[in-house]
């Protein structure tokens, strides 16, 4: 497991369109996972030890952003060959076992990961309402282990911030991660 940092925020990029399939059977797109206050499209995974430490936390301030309008969205990038926990079939059954409220898409060819240009699980990105890049930072403190509790919530202040002023913080803390486990 490589510890991997995000790069720097490139504001104001917009976000690369989509179409990939949810655990639920049904298709998605850029269009139909983005709300009127914005758009969070998160790169996770089920096997990361960094994505599992955060993942109750995550649920949590997902509910928080949707009782917003703003619109969340988890694509998994990663190969399952070597890492079968990653699989679509793994993926229904995280999704149903931890109730996620969000879509929770396969990138099976790994395109629009490298469209957005993630290289972590977890890689947030943050978008307005014009779908332009106003996060690219942390959920919270948390990294292998959960924050405490009472840890700022990072990405739940900035999805808001965006949501209310088209723009995200000025400083904004890298997220970190396992590399997305890209096929060769």
């Amino acid at each position: 497991m490589a510890l991997v940092q995000t790069p720097g925020v490139e504001l104001g990029r917009k976000a690369p369109d989509f179409k990939l399939l949810g655990v639920d059977g049904l298709h998605y797109s850029l269009a139909n996972c983005s709300k009127k206050n914005g758009l969070l499209v998160m790169f996770i995974c089920n096997h990361c030890p960094y994505v599992k430490a955060i993942l109750p936390r995550l649920i949590q301030d997902v509910q928080a952003l949707e009782a917003q309008s703003i619109g969340c969205v988890a694509i998994s990038s990663n190969d399952p060959t070597d890492y079968p926990e990653d699989s679509y079939e793994n993926m229904q059954k995280i999704a149903k076992t931890m109730g996620f409220s969000f879509p929770y898409l396969f990138d099976e060819s790994q395109a629009v990961a490298k469209a957005y240009g993630a290289v972590c699980t977890p890689d947030f990105f943050g978008y307005n309402t014009n779908l332009e890049l106003q996060y690219r930072g942390r959920l919270d403190e948390s990294g292998i282990k959960p924050a405490p509790a009472d840890a700022k919530r990072e990405l739940v202040e900035a999805m808001l911030m965006i949501a209310k002023t088209g723009k995200g913080p000025q400083n904004q803390l890298a997220s970190q991660g396992c590399s997305i486990k890209w096929r060769f």
